[in-house]
């Protein structure tokens, strides 16, 4: 239980300071402890959804949010996201691995070669 607040709380840390999202960390580290994928993949989306609410009143209140685009990429998220559990389940676990592995990797990569301002 421990390590589970105190992982939380640096993932957290890491995600409001990044907009990043926790995913990319909370999503390892659950199949790691012995989750399945689709546990992982679900329990991090609640932790995300706790964590983003939190730190985006935290935005809103320091004026850092742009509301009007929030909401226009919410829109296509939202749809997009009544897809993505169906997509999930038609996966093996080995091949979201290695898909979700790669595009870690290629986002890394991306933010190093491409470090703009």
């Amino acid at each position: 239980m421990t390590l589970y607040v105190l992982f939380g709380i640096l993932v957290g840390a890491l995600s409001s300071g990044t907009g990043l999202g926790g995913g990319f960390l909370v999503v390892p580290f659950l199949i790691y402890l012995g989750k399945t994928v689709k546990i992982s993949v679900g329990t991090s989306i609640l932790y995300v959804f706790v964590v983003a609410i939190s730190s985006l009143i935290t935005h809103y209140r320091m004026g850092n949010v742009d509301v009007k685009t929030g909401l226009i990429l919410a829109a296509g998220g939202i749809l997009g996201a009544q897809a993505g559990p169906h997509f999930l389940s038609l996966l093996p676990e080995v091949i979201f691995k290695r898909g979700f592995g790669t595009i870690m990797i290629a986002a890394g990569l991306w933010l190093i070669i491409n470090p703009k301002p």
